[in-house]
C-alpha cells in the first residue's frame, strides 16, 4: 500500500503534468514515446546551418540569380501560421466567391508577388515542424529541435539546464536589424508570447513556458530559465521593441489580478511586466503607451509614442468572424507598426503574424481558416499601399503546413465551403474541404459515414468538418510551404531550400547580420548598379509613362 506521502507525491507529479499539458490545448505537451533519433552532432550547431545558408547564397551570387542589385531599408515577414498551400488556394477561391463570382480566379494580395519559391520545414529532430522549432529556423536562420525556441538543436525540449549557456542561444533576424541601428517590432493575432513571435526574441527549452507558473509545472526554475513573458519585457532584444501588439496579457500580470477584460494573470512571482514594461520606458525617459483595445490604437495613430505595448485579449485575438469592434484588425495593427517604425531613417524589420489560421485547422473549422488567411491577405495589402517596393522587402510564407484537403471533382464554382458535386461509394456526400485527421471526426453507422450537411449547425463558422482519423487536435502536415517575395533581391527567394534560409536572405537584401559581409562584397564588385537601381528604375517608369 502506497504511503500517504507517495500519495501526495503522485499527486502533485500529476497536478504538474497536467498544467503543462493544458499550456496550449492546440499543441499538447506530450513526451513522445519510444527512442528518439539521433541529432546528428554537426546540427547542433550554429555554424553548420549559417554556412549552409551563406554558402547557397554565395553559389547564387556566383550564378548570377542573386536578384539583382539594390537594398532593402525595410524588411517584413508576414507569417501564417499553417498557411499550407492548399490553405492559400481555397482561400483565395473564398474570396472571389464572397464577392460574387466563381472563385478560383480570385487572387490573395501576396499572390501578385514576383516571386515565389519552397522551403522544407522539418526540424532537427522532427518530420513534421511545430511552430517553435519552425520560428527558431526562419527568424533565426537554425534548425533546432521540436518545442524549442532561440536555441540550437544541442538543447532537447524540457532541457533547462541545456538552455543556460549562451553557446546555446541563437539570434534573431529582429536582433540582427537592431544591431546595425534599425528598428524592430512583432505583431500577431495570437500571444505574443506564443512560438511563433517568441523567435524573434526568446531563448527557451520548452515553447510552453509562457510564464513563470508554466516552468515550475515542469520543476523548473524561472530564475535560471526565464519564461517567455519575463524575456520580452527584461531581456535583449525583447526590450528594444519599438512596437509589440497582440493578445496574452495573462502572461505578464499576477494571478492575484483580473485584466481590464475578466481575464485572470497566470504569474504566481507576483511580478506585473506590463507594469514592468512601462517603469523601464519611464526609467529611459522616452515616450510610451499602453493599450488594450481598438479604440486606444486608433487614437494613439494621431500621436504616436516612441514605444507601444499593446495586448488586446487575455489570450488570443478573437477570431475575426467572432471579434467586435473592440479588437484591431490585423491590418490595422500592421499599420499602425509600420508608420511606428518608419520613422527610423536606416529602416527596420517587422515580423507580422497570422497565427489563428492554424488553430481554425486544429479544430478542423476550415471557414474560419480561411477567413484569417484572407484577413493576413488584407495586412499584407495594407503593407504594400503603404511602403515602397524600391526600398522595402516584403516576405510572406508559412511555418509548417496542416492536413486540410482539397478534395473532389465539382464544377468550377462549387461553393468552396460546401460539399462536393460527387458522393462516396456509399451516395453520402463529402466535403470539397476535409481533413485527414482531429476532432472532427463522426462514428460511422453499419459502416457509412453520417450525412454531415444534415447536422444543426452545419455551415455556421465553427462547424468541424468531417475527418478520417478521430484527434483531439488535428496535426501540422509535412508539406513544404510557399515563400512569397517582393521588393530588393526579391529573386533570391525562388527555388528550393532549407526553411533556415530565410532569414539569411532577408539580412542580405538588407545588408545587415551574418549576410552583411556576402551583401558588401557584391556591393563593391557593382557598386554603382547596386545602389542606383532603385533610381533607374524610377527613371524607366517614367519614361514608360511619356
Amino acid at each position: 500500500m502506497c504511503s500517504k506521502w507517495t500519495l501526495l507525491a503522485l499527486s502533485l507529479l500529476a497536478s504538474g503534468a497536467a498544467a503543462a499539458s493544458t499550456a496550449d490545448s492546440y499543441h499538447p505537451d506530450e513526451r513522445s514515446v519510444g527512442p528518439q533519433p539521433a541529432v546528428p552532432p554537426a546540427e547542433t550547431s550554429t555554424t553548420f546551418w549559417f554556412d549552409d545558408a551563406q554558402n547557397t547564397i554565395s553559389s547564387r551570387l556566383s550564378a548570377g540569380n542573386a536578384g539583382g542589385p539594390g537594398k532593402a531599408r525595410n524588411v517584413i515577414m508576414f507569417l501564417g501560421d499553417g498557411m499550407s498551400i492548399p490553405t492559400i488556394a481555397a482561400a483565395r477561391t473564398l474570396l472571389g466567391q464572397r464577392n460574387n463570382r466563381t472563385g478560383e480566379e480570385a487572387q490573395l494580395s501576396f499572390e501578385a508577388f514576383p516571386t515565389i519559391g519552397l522551403v522544407k520545414t522539418y526540424c532537427v529532430n522532427a518530420q513534421i515542424a511545430d511552430s517553435a522549432c519552425s520560428a527558431t529556423a526562419y527568424l533565426n536562420g537554425v534548425k533546432a529541435n521540436s518545442g524549442t525556441i532561440g536555441v540550437t538543436a544541442a538543447v532537447p525540449r524540457w532541457n533547462c539546464g541545456a538552455s543556460v549557456p549562451s553557446s546555446t542561444h541563437t539570434e534573431s533576424i529582429a536582433a540582427w536589424a537592431l544591431a546595425d541601428g534599425r528598428d524592430a517590432g512583432i505583431v500577431t493575432t495570437t500571444r505574443v508570447t506564443h512560438a511563433s513571435p517568441a523567435g524573434a526574441y526568446a531563448h527557451i527549452a520548452n515553447r510552453n513556458w509562457e510564464n513563470d507558473a508554466q516552468v515550475r509545472s515542469d520543476n523548473q526554475d524561472p530564475s535560471l530559465c526565464p519564461d517567455i513573458a519575463y524575456q520580452l519585457i527584461n531581456s535583449n532584444p525583447g526590450k528594444q521593441f519599438k512596437v509589440i501588439l497582440g493578445g496574452g496579457r495573462r502572461e505578464f500580470i499576477p494571478s492575484t489580478i483580473v485584466d481590464e477584460e475578466g481575464t485572470s494573470g497566470r504569474r504566481t512571482d507576483g511580478r506585473n511586466l506590463i507594469q514592468e514594461w512601462q517603469a523601464d520606458k519611464a526609467a529611459r525617459n522616452v515616450s510610451y503607451q499602453y493599450l488594450w483595445n481598438r479604440a486606444q490604437l486608433l487614437e494613439a495613430n494621431e500621436n504616436l509614442p516612441e514605444y507601444l505595448l499593446g495586448l488586446f485579449e487575455g489570450s488570443h485575438l478573437k477570431y475575426h468572424m467572432q471579434s467586435d469592434s473592440n479588437e484591431p484588425t490585423l491590418a490595422e495593427l500592421t499599420e499602425t507598426a509600420i508608420k511606428m517604425l518608419s520613422r527610423n531613417e536606416k529602416g527596420f524589420f517587422l515580423f507580422v503574424e497570422g497565427g489563428r489560421i492554424d488553430h481554425a485547422h486544429h479544430d478542423n473549422r476550415a471557414e474560419l481558416a480561411l477567413d484569417e488567411t484572407i484577413e493576413l491577405s488584407a495586412a499584407v495589402a495594407r503593407a504594400k499601399e503603404l511602403l515602397s517596393d524600391e526600398d522595402s522587402l516584403l516576405i510572406v510564407t508559412a511555418d509548417h503546413a496542416h492536413v486540410m484537403a482539397f478534395n473532389g471533382y465539382s464544377p468550377r464554382g462549387r461553393d468552396i465551403l460546401g460539399p462536393s458535386n460527387e458522393r462516396d461509394s456509399n451516395n453520402m456526400p463529402y466535403m470539397t474541404l476535409s481533413y485527414i485527421n482531429g476532432p472532427g471526426f463522426r462514428q460511422q453507422q453499419n459502416g457509412q459515414r453520417p450525412d454531415v450537411t444534415q447536422e444543426a449547425n452545419y455551415r455556421v463558422p465553427e462547424w468541424m468538418s468531417h475527418v478520417d482519423v478521430p484527434l483531439g487536435s488535428e496535426t501540422h502536415g509535412g508539406d513544404d510551404v510557399a515563400v512569397f517575395a517582393s521588393g530588393p533581391h526579391h529573386a533570391l527567394f525562388s527555388g528550393l531550400y532549407e526553411q533556415s534560409h530565410i532569414p539569411h536572405r532577408m539580412a542580405f537584401a538588407a545588408c545587415f547580420g551574418p549576410s552583411s559581409t556576402a551583401c558588401n562584397a557584391a556591393a563593391t564588385h557593382h557598386p554603382i548598379i547596386f545602389y542606383l537601381t532603385p533610381f533607374v528604375v524610377l527613371i524607366m517608369r517614367y519614361i514608360v509613362t511619356l
